[in-house]
């Protein structure tokens, strides 16, 4: 199966990728902990149903360390004993910032209230541009069917 563009070989899409990773770096290097990124990309990935990124984050979180029954869980992290009232609360404002067409107020204010309960100023604007941006990383992988499976972690940098 191959993709329908190849990005990377795009001036367009390399050029976009370029910034996109810029926004996604300036996450990467915030106070938000590594281990609730990988939770928040995979969760919203299985979402938009993006096997690419679905593939990747699996992969680079338990290259990172985290553990299989965790992985495993996460698209039923409600009933899972696994979490964090943090990564719960990162996960629950990840799934209502994903599915926002799917509620008339999009985001509700008890999921902000709780992950603010959690998560000081700079780490709550870290966690929503991280589910803006794997939203945007999905759609796009999922619009060009960009396959999944041969990822390597670390591949990307």
């Amino acid at each position: 199966m191959d993709a329908r563009l190849n990005f990377i070989g795009n001036t367009v899409g390399a050029n976009f990728g370029k910034y996109i990773n810029s926004a996604s770096k300036v996450v990467i290097d915030s106070a938000l902990p590594a281990v609730t990124q990988e939770l928040v990309k995979l969760r919203a990935s299985q979402i938009n149903g993006c096997g690419y990124c679905t593939d990747m984050h699996t992969k680079d979180a338990a290259h990172a360390g985290e553990t299989p029954v965790r992985l495993n869980l996460v698209a039923a992290w409600r009933e899972a004993t696994v979490y964090t009232d943090a990564e719960r609360a990162a996960l629950e404002l990840t799934e209502q910032g994903t599915r926002i067409a799917d509620a008339a107020t999009g985001v509700s204010d008890e999921a902000w209230a709780n992950a603010a309960k959690h998560y000081d100023e700079d780490q709550l604007a870290a966690l929503v541009c991280l589910i803006a941006l794997i939203n945007a990383y999905n759609r796009m992988n999922v619009i060009v069917q960009q396959p999944a499976g041969d990822y390597q972690p670390g591949q990307w940098g």
